[in-house]
């Protein structure tokens, strides 16, 4: 049974840190205004691309029926963990009307759907019937890119971990408005 308080040690929250996610661009596949909108933002996320602003791999196929779980027309944006926040920001900024899931890449694809997404724009309801509740290997993509899962960069060991976040907690300390760890 799981518990009822989300997990603070530290080594079971960092070995369980999503490395990869998918945001999903919604259109209503009759409407040619959307789907124009849809295919200009996804030409802008690949220039940025291309430019460095991001890494964020749009499939090359777009979507014009609903599939799987998805009830629209639609594109898939893949996105390694070290630039979620600059993608999530543009597409936060642009989207315009469209609406997109987003959702982490982990072995329960019909949770990471169901409960541990998020949406900007307005929902659609998903038809989660036709994912598995869990799969055996982490959904890999893009490996060569040595992004996400497949990360060759060594990340901070426990111990740098626990001595940022002492230097963090000092610092803000002095801070009236910023709220302090509990001592425990």
């Amino acid at each position: 049974m799981a518990s009822k308080y989300p997990p603070t040690d530290l080594e079971t929250v960092v070995n369980n840190e999503i490395r990869e996610w998918h945001f999903h661009i919604y259109f209503l596949q009759k409407n040619q205004a959307q789907h124009d909108a849809a295919l200009a933002l996804r030409d802008a996320v690949l220039r940025l691309r291309r430019d460095g602003a991001f890494v964020a791999v749009p499939l090359f196929r777009v979507n014009t029926e609903p599939i799987g779980p998805h009830p629209a027309g639609s594109y898939e944006i893949w996105v390694p963990s070290e630039t979620f926040a600059s993608v999530f920001s543009y597409l936060a900024l642009n989207r315009g009307e469209l609406s997109i899931l987003v959702h982490p890449l982990t072995r329960d694809q019909r949770a990471d759907h169901e409960v541990r997404n998020a949406w900007l724009g307005p929902s659609f309801p998903l038809n989660l019937s036709t994912l598995p509740l869990r799969s055996d290997e982490i959904p890999l993509q893009y490996p060569a890119l040595k992004l996400g899962y497949s990360a060759e960069v060594p990340e901070l060991t426990l111990e740098e971990r626990r001595k940022l976040g002492a230097k963090v907690e000092e610092i803000l300390s002095k801070d009236p408005l910023a709220a302090h760890a509990p001592s425990d």
